[in-house]
């Protein structure tokens, strides 16, 4: 995958705009470390790509969570478990009030 610097970015635009066409997809770096991804847009297309992104994140963060279930053990809880985790928890909050 191609490489961009926000340097590149700032001062060679154009160049910057032609790779990102050929290229599909480019890594943008500061001080070489990655910062963001690059994605060409259709200004047709931009909600749909704009939608892709947004639900790959949020499969990542799902695979987060579930590693660090696995990692704490919690992974193996039982319905009933979490039911009695969650009245435990709900108990323990004060209580606002109504209004």
């Amino acid at each position: 995958m191609k490489t961009i610097t926000i340097r590149d970015l700032r001062t060679r635009p154009r160049q910057v705009r032609e790779s990102l066409a050929r290229e599909r997809e480019a890594i943008l770096t500061a001080n070489g470390r990655p910062v963001a991804v690059l994605l060409p847009v259709d200004a047709d297309t931009i909600e749909e790509t704009l939608d892709t992104v947004r639900r790959a994140r949020g499969l990542e963060a799902l695979r987060a969570i579930r590693r660090e279930s696995q990692r704490r053990g919690t992974s193996r809880l039982s319905t009933k478990d979490i039911d009695a985790i969650i009245t435990r928890t709900r108990r323990s909050r004060p209580r606002r009030a109504q209004g």
